[in-house]
């Protein structure tokens, strides 16, 4: 089993090192809510291990159909976390730029 690492509390960026005004909350929001499934969780922790990542790569890690996984990433993609593009028959994926640090995996696991 690999060991994560190991990020000092005083290092790390996130809700506990600024306030947030009501126009970034409006739009982190939509953001947590989208995590808050277990599958959409796990996908996004799997697309911010790599710049970018196949959907034939992610699709063997769950016990899901096609359409279910689609639904996920759909959710992803309108919660403003991830974006994607087609590149012949497949799709590929990545964290979108300016989604905060804190959705972000700083030490990505390979």
């Amino acid at each position: 089993m690999k060991e994560l690492p190991t990020i000092q509390a005083n290092t790390c960026c996130g809700l506990g090192t600024t306030t947030i005004d009501e126009t970034e909350a409006a739009r982190i929001a939509p953001m947590f809510k989208a995590l808050g499934d277990p599958v959409r969780l796990r996908l996004a922790g799997l697309i911010a291990s790599q710049a970018e990542i196949c959907v034939c790569e992610l699709t063997p890690h769950f016990q899901l159909s096609g359409p279910t996984i689609s639904h996920h990433l759909k959710t992803l993609r309108e919660a403003g976390l991830i974006d994607g593009e087609r590149r012949g028959t497949w799709v590929y994926y990545w964290i979108k730029p300016g989604v905060p640090g804190f959705f972000r995996i700083r030490d990505p696991i390979r």
